[in-house]
């Protein structure tokens, strides 16, 4: 059978990463994320379908028209390359699609926790943490970005400077006291 009738694909599984990805928004919620996580996210988008996709191709046929390709490296790596590529897209842009943009800024209740809000907590032993609370797309734990969807920050959603919250850990309950709230400046 002629090659470019088979479906190429060293792993036959690549296709349930993008679903994997898509499943970390829970089923009948909106895909809520700040104007900045829109920005980023669109960027990317941009990038991936100007920039990195055309460079790829361009290799890719370059590859095929050496001959050989079951055995030549820039056009299997190109091939899976433009594989993730596409996916990635994909997957960016039903995200965009189903998007719903708040801008942090132009929040009226200022005095409480909601999307955007950088939060400084403190835990029954005194340690304070800082977290921002950001779009599923947007979170980045490791630097204080926490996702809306996150126990977290579920248990901080709507309190006030002052309160204190009940979160359920594995390891029991545990009591937050919340220190400040801010949001970005316009």
């Amino acid at each position: 059978m002629n090659k470019a009738f088979v479906k190429e694909s060293d792993n036959e599984d690549d296709d349930d990463i993008g679903a994997e990805q898509e499943s970390s928004l829970p089923a009948g919620t909106k895909n809520y994320m700040t104007k900045q996580g829109y920005a980023a996210l669109r960027e990317e988008l941009v990038h991936l379908v100007n920039t990195e996709r055309p460079d790829v191709v361009q290799i890719v046929s370059w590859a095929a028209a050496n001959g050989d390709r079951s055995e030549n490296g820039d056009y299997l790596y190109g091939k899976k390359r433009l594989r993730e590529i596409d996916r990635r897209i994909r997957f960016l842009t039903k995200r965009l699609e189903m998007a719903e943009v708040v801008d942090p800024a132009t929040q009226p209740n200022k005095d409480r926790v909601f999307l955007g809000a950088t939060v400084l907590y403190s835990d029954k032993n005194g340690e304070e943490h800082t977290v921002t609370i950001v779009g599923v797309d947007e979170a980045e734990p490791l630097q204080g970005k926490i996702s809306w969807i996150s126990p977290v920050a579920r248990a901080l959603l709507k309190a006030r400077e002052g309160d204190t919250i009940t979160l359920r850990t594995p390891s029991g309950m545990a009591e937050l006291d919340i220190l400040e709230i801010s949001y970005p400046d316009e």
